[in-house]
């Protein structure tokens, strides 16, 4: 298939990945049908909408931290697309910077883990600040993080506004948005008369071709400020807490507080024992939260790959996964759409080729 010629694609998928890459294929003159069972809901809609390519890095994870670095630097462009301003006037951002610290010993050694499998590959991009230095930063976090980090490249968005610019952008571009569920890729592909057929379709994607995808549980709440609450950090604060992941991201109301992580099957119910956690953590790192008003509790079931990285890429001749992105949904979309386009126009992104969904078939 040529750069140039346009074709008719159907993606499966209403969350931040089926729209962005509708959104990026629409842009690029495809025709495109977009077919979900609801309006926005899911992962995407409960997410953070943290960009935290680097402040996420693990030993033995590199192929996502490879992954996150390559979408952050194709989410800009993208946004630019999608607004038609320039970024600096976004609506959709909501802060940059990232702060990764931890309370105790074990965290901050946690820290530094992430930190030395960042700087072997991407030297720079964070740089450390003692406590003195993150008060001025940030004087509303707690006092006793240890091992800061800042990394002033990463973003955060408001994932809400997010989905709806883009449902509102594909709208623009004329693709055609079909309610209802798919249970047969085949028989959607010959039904639209499509070229292609993209599943975006989170944890779903593994019944309707044969993926190992499963789910996990994520809790978030949202805190609004109230009149007589402290304000709010600037940066997306990303802490240790006791061993325990907690993040929390800025947002023009408040914060949205995340997440915990169960393996607990179909359960979309959020829990007092989760929202105790997030509550208590968050409160370690950011004590004025106490006075924040409570807004709503979330939860939504992230699509895992037995391996933590995504499935992008053909699984059979015009048909194309684009599932399994965990908790990096958000920051994963740009790439995945972008590589989504090259698949379709035959010219392949060396950059995702730790994602190819046939690596698990014997």
């Amino acid at each position: 298939m040529s750069a140039n010629d346009s074709l008719h694609v159907a993606v499966v998928g209403n969350g931040v990945i089926g729209m962005a890459t509708a959104f990026r294929l629409a842009h690029a003159g495809h025709r495109v049908t977009l077919q979900a069972p609801s309006a926005a809901t899911g992962p995407s809609w409960v997410a953070g909408g943290m960009f935290g390519a680097y402040t996420e890095a693990w030993p033995g994870e590199e192929a996502m931290l490879h992954l996150g670095a390559a979408s952050l630097r194709r989410w800009l462009p993208l946004l630019e697309d999608l607004e038609g301003v320039p970024t600096q006037q976004s609506g959709i951002l909501t802060g940059r910077g990232t702060v990764l610290a931890g309370i105790d010993a074990a965290d901050a050694a946690d820290v530094e883990s992430i930190v030395a499998t960042t700087e072997e590959h991407y030297p720079g991009v964070l740089r450390r600040v003692t406590r003195r230095e993150l008060r001025a930063l940030e004087p509303s976090l707690a006092p006793v993080l240890r091992g800061a980090v800042v990394c002033d490249d990463e973003w955060s968005v408001d994932n809400r506004q997010l989905l709806s610019k883009l449902g509102a952008a594909c709208r623009e571009l004329g693709v055609n948005r079909v309610l209802g569920t798919v249970t047969d890729v085949d028989e959607l592909r010959e039904g639209v008369g499509a070229d292609v057929v993209v599943v975006a379709a989170g944890a779903g994607s593994a019944e309707l071709i044969d993926v190992p995808v499963r789910e996990v549980k994520g809790e978030v709440l949202r805190l609004r400020r109230r009149g007589s609450s402290e304000s709010r950090p600037e940066r997306t604060i990303r802490a240790r807490v006791h061993g325990r992941p907690c993040y929390l991201v800025p947002r023009s109301w408040g914060l949205a507080v995340g997440a915990t992580e169960y393996e607990h099957g179909h359960d979309l119910e959020a829990t007092a024992g989760g929202t105790r956690t997030l509550l208590d953590d968050a409160a370690m790192v950011f004590p004025g939260i106490d006075d924040y008003a409570f807004a709503e509790v979330s939860a939504g079931l992230r699509p895992y790959s037995p391996d933590n990285v995504p499935l992008i890429g053909e699984v059979r001749p015009g048909v194309v996964a684009a599932c399994g992105h965990g908790r990096n949904g958000i920051l994963l979309a740009a790439v995945t759409a972008d590589a989504v386009r090259g698949i379709v126009e035959g010219e392949p992104l060396p950059e995702v080729a730790s994602a190819d969904p046939n690596r698990f078939r014997s």
